[in-house]
């Protein structure tokens, strides 16, 4: 509308920005001291392809973008209208609309991976929303970017119902002139029903969590074990009692300390953010876990011994945790990316990989770069160690030798690691000139 451009146009020219909303004059303001200059210049694409695979893979809300696609798919279906999911910085990760509108929104930097915060963009759905923590929306030229100015914002936040903590922003973008009055109360209930699934999946994985568990805690005699949300809320407790209802400190993974000074081990048991902590009881020193054991020799679902459990890994978790029990100094992704799928693989399949392994291995998997942390063993290092040993006998060998190193496998690494082994155990048998220990060699498969 004129008005509001002409105000816009005073305003940002250093004039008055009389006849301009109050919150969108703060927000001006906002931007103005960010150093943006409204003309020429658009938001960052801050997100690559593989980071935004990543963030997508990782984010709170992956599960409920299909859900609020779903309900709010009637608003999309006219040309230029728009909706989207930010996470909590700002960036955006999930777009929906039609072919044409959504060439003509990347025009101006409305993609997946932009970063529309109120520092990087100035006024607008997203990046208000986040400034003020409340449903923000913007006018056409109450834009800050010119570039914006065609179209009409309506911004949400979502936040964990649990938490309370900011998680997204659902945004609904459309040409000015097509402005929806409806649109704020349709986003404020497509809000409280992404809270709501939110809480229903919470709930459902901490019964799942408390199935699971219940065994396992039960079987640590003379420990006390509790499990704990990442709010801290104490889900359950055993025995009852021991924790208060809620600790006041932040739950990480690893050794902590509690206010009453018990020192506890911390392990992730869910992606969602439900931890298992333990205290040893009368324990004098540090909690320690222990150690991490993967056994892998002659068996095509390797087995995976981690904090009281016992996993059998799918082949690619099996050929990355082989991968990095090989590397103890850590790998980037792109070096993971090439030593299990080869030079055709994606650095992107390996981070979303890698972050279901996280709901295993917990704090294990450490990050920049990946490697396993702690105490880590595995049968086929435990023969490369026994073949460094000159001292080790050929049957001794032969007795830690159940058969090739993951014999399905045909990652690169996997391969050359299971070569290696084989040629150093069968020149070790050659060496001993012994004729029952040769024949017991040609007995198994490598033989």
């Amino acid at each position: 509308m004129a008005h509001r451009s002409d105000a816009r146009e005073r305003a940002l020219s250093g004039g008055t920005a009389s006849g301009v909303r109050g919150p969108i004059r703060a927000s001006w303001s906002r931007a103005r001291r960010h150093g943006l200059a409204p003309d020429a210049y658009l938001p960052p694409v801050c997100l690559d392809d593989d980071e935004l695979a990543r963030h997508r893979e990782e984010h709170a809300l992956t599960g409920i973008w299909p859900l609020l696609r779903r309900s709010l798919g009637g608003l999309t279906e006219d040309p230029g209208r728009l909706l989207f999911l930010s996470d909590a910085r700002g960036h955006l990760l999930w777009v929906q609309g039609d072919h044409t509108s959504l060439r003509s929104a990347e025009r101006v930097h409305l993609l997946p991976g932009a970063l529309w915060s109120e520092d990087a963009a100035g006024t607008s759905g997203v990046g208000s929303a986040l400034a003020t923590g409340r449903p923000f929306q913007v006018f056409g030229a109450e834009h800050f970017l010119s570039a914006a100015t065609a179209y009409t914002c309506t911004a949400t936040p979502i936040h964990d119902p649990i938490s309370g903590d900011l998680l997204g922003i659902l945004d609904f973008t459309c040409p000015e002139r097509h402005w929806q009055p409806l649109a704020i109360p349709l986003l404020d209930t497509a809000r409280r029903l992404a809270q709501s699934e939110l809480e229903t999946v919470r709930l459902r994985e901490e019964m799942r969590v408390r199935t699971r568990y219940v065994e396992r805690i039960a079987r640590r005699l003379g420990t006390r074990s509790a499990i704990v949300d990442a709010g801290g809320r104490v889900v359950r407790a055993d025995p009852p009692g021991w924790l208060p209802n809620r600790l006041p400190i932040p739950v990480g993974e690893g050794p902590m300390l509690l206010p009453g000074g018990q020192l506890v081990l911390v392990e992730r048991l869910a992606a969602g953010g439900l931890f298992l902590l333990i205290a040893e009881d009368g324990a004098s020193g540090p909690v320690t876990a222990a150690p991490m054991r993967l056994e892998a020799l002659g068996l095509r679902r390797a087995r995976l011994h981690v904090a009281g459990a016992t996993h059998e890994l799918t082949r690619r978790h099996a050929e990355i945790v082989t991968t990095l029990l090989s590397e103890p100094g850590g790998m980037t992704a792109k070096a993971i990316t090439e030593a299990v799928y080869g030079p055709t693989g994606r650095p992107a399949t390996v981070r979303a990989e890698l972050a279901r392994l996280r709901a295993i291995l917990g704090h294990r998997l450490a990050s920049d770069p990946y490697r396993l942390t702690g105490d880590c063993e595995a049968d086929f290092l435990d023969l490369d160690h026994a073949l460094s040993n000159r001292d080790t006998t050929a049957d001794t060998l032969l007795d830690r030798y159940r058969g090739p190193l993951l014999p399905g496998s045909t990652a690169p690494r996997v391969l050359e690691l299971r070569a290696a082994l084989h040629e150093r155990l069968r020149n070790r048998v050659v060496e001993t000139a012994d004729a029952d220990t040769a024949m017991r060699w040609a007995g198994t498969a490598a033989g």
